[in-house]
């Protein structure tokens, strides 16, 4: 088996997260807007307790239809069709850790864009972990057009929620969240930045911070 066929699109800062200990076989783990699963291959493959939404029914279909080739065991109810903002399907606290990966910045405007994250922190466990990467205006400040409601065009001609250090060192401090690490932006050159933020609900669960 290739590294692809094993750990198929993994972002790597999700697998950054593995290497260090704060995604476990033990923890409870809900991919937030999850698309195809391509964040979920390996987790599937290695039996991790996965759980996803997505408000897309063909996104979800997709990822059945890998979770009976990787996780046949996996209970198909466990993958489910539902808008991150309004997860009424769970409860409190339920999860050890939520993934939202390049899907906060589709938000229409900051309304949705806060309920997305509110509602991912509600299901979160105190001491979980949230892992959210998201596009960012760092590094192409100059380059992005502002249409109103952080909303911006990209220098790739896309629109997206933009956010940047100080919205969300404000986000964290209004969640009374803790950073498990200082938040890293990719610039790619020409087209985009992405921001990784990644905090704690309370105590941390996880393995020893790194920079």
């Amino acid at each position: 088996m290739n590294l692809l066929e094993r750990f198929g699109n993994l972002d790597i800062y999700i697998f950054d997260q593995l290497l260090r200990g704060r995604i476990t076989k033990d923890a409870r783990i809900l991919d937030a807007g999850c698309g195809h699963g391509r964040n979920l291959v390996y987790l599937m493959r290695e039996g991790f307790d996965v759980w996803a939404v997505d408000a897309d029914p063909l996104a979800i279909a997709a990822t059945r239809e890998q979770a009976r080739a990787l996780a046949p065991r996996l209970p198909p109810d466990r993958l489910v069709v539902s808008p991150v903002e309004r997860m009424t399907i769970f409860g409190d606290g339920v999860f050890d850790v939520v993934i939202s990966s390049a899907v906060l910045h589709f938000s229409r405007d900051e309304a949705q864009w806060w309920a997305t994250v509110r509602e991912m922190w509600r299901v979160l466990a105190p001491g979980g972990m949230l892992f959210a990467r998201l596009a960012a205006t760092i590094g192409h400040e100059a380059s992005v057009i502002p249409l109103g409601d952080r909303r911006f065009m990209l220098p790739d001609g896309s629109t997206r929620f933009l956010i940047d250090e100080a919205f969300l060192m404000s986000a964290t401090a209004q969640l009374r969240g803790e950073l498990l690490d200082p938040l890293k932006t990719t610039v790619v050159q020409g087209a985009r930045s992405m921001t990784t933020w990644v905090l704690a609900k309370g105590n941390p669960r996880g393995g020893p911070s790194s920079q």
